[in-house]
């Protein structure tokens, strides 16, 4: 009898915790119960769980706010809202807002309070003032400092798209953009592409003794996912968004999770080594090597001047921002900017027309001599129809799939014609503003054209609610800190490679997965080389 309420004890601690919160939700959120959603999601964040699981949510939110209206429960203290209130867009996200990010943002960090960094970290304040360490690395006048490394690994991404042609094989251009991002986004930020050589040092002390090996091999070398890298980082990505909804257990869950490589925990915690040897590397060469590279390059890279920074003002810039820079690198610098680059190429064959448009765009620069054969970002910016297509393709598919969720403030506030309380958790979805018909005529129709004739008709304030609804990299001080350099990494590329090769999809549809990146899993493609017009 003893035994029997041992072992029943913790589940019945559980169902009565369960039970008080959701009576405690329910009570607060009184002015919230009429707001319709699927049944479950009155008693339950399962619901939610369960579609997040199947990795779809993008659609599945879409079509909530088609059933239901402007405003759908998603859980029972989350609700999805749409853009037919623009004003709420603005009180959710706007300058000065006071909405913080929402729990499930805590299943992104490591659960330990002091190893916060800067994408999950709810603190408004302390957000603000790191990412004001950050934000010259990463603006728009920085992006002509990183042209060399771009162009660095678009080359030899051409060069496998000619042996490609060459040998007429089929292969997933969706890994090989994911290839690219990665070496790009390793060179920008610790001066070369990831590479193999970590695969044989297993200790900092040993990286360290071999600080001096060079000719590493990348990505877009290796043809190849190096130790295992973007799987666990695509597992952790799993991870971090179904944990969030149950954010309660990260902290007990994640310590024995991280020894197993294959769970989302071990991945975080094998990326995290990842960053701290690729410091610990970077970091055991002498200055004499440091300036010989920087020579070479013409630049400097993100490290480099976070080392810089640190040596200045060790108390403004600490290790831990030089840490916390290069991991948020690494998470966020790839997944985003591989996705977004299959966007574009998948909707341009899809829309041939579209795709003929916006060659005859490229070859017309190029015989003008307004197009370099390294597609200088400038040169990119001054093509107008490419500028659509890029636009265009991120409004139909947006890399970031689910609601950026935050947390009403003290005092509750106006939204979308309801009342909510402190402690209500709202969140607006990109795929749902992105596909919504008020603001974007035909939204399934992929038509770069729409932008222009907004842009240069007579109707302003139609070009003002569509670039207002317009968030592929999110909104307001929580805007994606690397938008700038995914941008360039997109309008360096995509003209090149256009210019280049014809492209064919091996089918009309691909398939998705969404855990917060809505990624393509199987865009296969065959590549021949472009006859010189």
């Amino acid at each position: 009898m003893h035994l029997f309420t041992l072992l029943a004890l913790p589940p019945l601690l559980l169902l009565t915790r369960y039970l008080f919160s959701l009576i405690y939700t329910t009570y607060t959120h009184r002015p919230l119960l009429s707001i319709p959603g699927p049944l479950p999601t009155r008693f339950t964040r399962l619901w939610y769980f369960t579609r997040l699981w199947a990795g779809h949510f993008e659609n599945d939110n879409i079509a909530l706010h088609k059933q239901y209206g402007p405003i759908v429960r998603i859980a029972p203290d989350h609700y999805s809202i749409d853009v037919s209130d623009r004003a709420a867009i603005k009180t959710i996200y706007g300058p000065g807002t006071r909405f913080a990010k929402a729990a499930w943002y805590e299943g992104w960090k490591h659960p330990d309070p002091d190893r916060w960094t800067l994408f999950p970290d709810r603190d408004i304040r302390r957000h603000g003032e790191t990412r004001k360490r950050f934000a010259a690395l990463y603006s728009m006048s920085s992006l002509v400092h990183y042209e060399a490394f771009v162009d660095s690994s678009a080359d030899v991404f051409t060069t496998r798209l000619a042996q490609f042609a060459d040998t007429n094989a089929t292969f997933n251009l969706g890994a090989w953009f994911q290839f690219y991002a990665f070496d790009v986004i390793g060179q920008i930020t610790y001066g070369e592409r990831f590479g193999t050589y970590l695969s044989t040092f297993h200790s900092l002390q040993n990286v360290i003794a071999c600080a001096d090996v060079r000719g590493v091999i990348g990505f877009l070398d290796k043809g190849t996912d190096i130790d295992g890298t973007i799987a666990a980082l695509q597992n952790l990505m799993t991870y971090s968004s179904l944990i969030g909804i149950y954010h309660e257990w990260h902290a007990t869950l994640f310590g024995p999770l991280s020894r197993f490589s294959w769970s989302g925990a071990g991945g975080r915690a094998y990326i995290m080594r990842y960053v701290s040897e690729k410091i610990a590397r970077y970091s055991a060469r002498t200055p004499k090597e440091r300036d010989v590279e920087n020579k070479q390059l013409k630049t400097q890279n993100f490290l480099e001047k976070m080392i810089l920074a640190r040596d200045k003002d060790p108390e403004k810039v600490t290790d831990y921002h030089v840490f916390m820079m290069g991991l948020s690198n690494v998470i966020a610098g790839s997944d985003t900017t591989a996705i977004s680059l299959s966007a574009i190429m998948y909707h341009l064959l899809r829309n041939l027309g579209v795709l003929q448009k916006l060659q005859r765009e490229i070859d017309t620069f190029t015989e003008q001599g307004k197009c370099s054969a390294r597609v200088t970002f400038k040169e990119s910016q001054d093509m107008p129809y490419f500028q659509a297509v890029i636009k265009e393709a991120l409004r139909m598919h947006s890399a970031t799939g689910l609601p950026f969720w935050r947390v009403v403030p003290e005092g509750g506030a106006e939204i979308a014609g309801r009342f909510f309380p402190a402690g209500a958790v709202v969140g607006v979805n990109a795929w749902v503003a992105h596909y919504d018909e008020d603001v974007f005529e035909d939204p399934h129709v992929f038509r770069p054209e729409r932008w222009i004739e907004a842009e240069c008709g007579l109707d302003a304030e139609k070009a003002r609610v569509m670039n207002e609804m317009y968030m592929p990299f999110g909104l307001g001080s929580r805007t994606c800190l690397g938008k700038h350099i995914s941008i360039l990494e997109m309008s360096k590329l995509i003209p090149r490679i256009l210019r280049e090769f014809e492209f064919t999809a091996e089918r009309r549809e691909w398939k998705t997965e969404n855990h917060w990146f809505v990624k393509p899993v199987d865009f296969e493609v065959r590549v021949r080389r472009r006859e010189k017009v």
